[in-house]
């Protein structure tokens, strides 16, 4: 008996031991879980000119009061391009800076479109810390500048890449666009989360939910989904389910063998899959 009690006894303190290390461990995920979700290159870029000809630093002023760098391309001019007369707003994935998007930019200013690279807060050498909340506001701003420079939402593409789709898909239901472009999305981050992390309560711990679909739900927006089928980051099902729930699909793109963040997925099949929306949509 007395050793059928002191197995017992042991098991029972395996058993708090194992609650406590889980404890402490959902607690810590709990705390540092937007350290997960985004990874700012905080650094600061290059002036806009010194990267890209033609194009200028702009300044977004948000709701909260943060002032939040980016840049505007216009539209090249020549025989070679069309004149859209719209305007291309890319909402960028949860890493780097707006630097790192300056070929999309270049891709797209050649087929005539101007394009406003924002840099959310907390990047590219923005004030601030990110969150949905926050990168919400982050666009709302962009989405006013551009009126500012003359494109108004309904002259403008919204191009939500990775995290950013769920960023302009929230964004469309309070300032419709003309179209949007989501590249590599996903239903909603939760789950991009279980996939990544089957073992965690992801959708009982996530606060940021970016839920894509929710806020596609009887938008007449067209929209056109890009994805790659050996997407790492974000599971090419869970964009192609994007691609299936939207009310207003125009276009579905899959790169054959592109991964998350291949080159092809800033060149210009991406690039060409906008200019053919802005066909429809202009």
């Amino acid at each position: 008996m007395a050793t059928k009690a002191l197995h017992r006894s042991r098991m029972l303190r395996v058993l708090v031991v194992f609650v406590l290390i889980c404890g402490v461990m959902v607690g810590a995920l709990w705390w540092l879980q937007r350290e997960l979700i985004y990874v700012p290159d905080a650094s600061g870029v290059p002036t806009a000119g010194e990267v890209i000809e033609g194009a200028r630093d702009v300044t977004l002023y948000t709701e909260d009061g943060l002032d939040l760098g980016a840049w505007f391309v216009p539209p090249a001019s020549g025989p070679a391009a069309t004149d859209y007369r719209m305007a291309v707003l890319v909402a960028p994935g949860n890493g780097g800076n707006r630097a790192g998007r300056a070929g999309l930019a270049q891709e797209l200013q050649r087929r005539g479109l101007a394009v406003l690279l924002m840099d959310y807060r907390g990047y590219g050498g923005n004030p601030g810390s990110p969150s949905e909340e926050g990168l919400a506001r982050d666009a709302m701003a962009a989405v006013e500048a551009l009126e500012d420079l003359g494109y108004p939402a309904e002259r403008t593409i919204y191009f939500g890449e990775s995290l950013g789709s769920g960023v302009v898909a929230a964004l469309q239901a309070l300032r419709p666009p003309a179209g949007m472009v989501l590249r590599s999305p996903f239903p909603e981050l939760a789950d991009v989360g279980s996939r990544h992390y089957p073992w965690l309560p992801v959708r009982l711990l996530l606060r940021d939910r970016f839920r894509v679909v929710e806020h596609l739900a009887g938008s007449e927006v067209p929209v056109t989904v890009v994805y790659g089928d050996r997407d790492s980051v974000v599971p090419p099902d869970l964009s192609a389910r994007v691609a299936d729930k939207a009310p207003a699909l125009s276009e579905r793109v899959v790169i054959a063998g592109a991964d998350h963040n291949d080159a092809v997925m800033f060149g210009p099949r991406v690039a060409g899959a906008v200019a053919r929306l802005a066909d429809e949509v202009g």
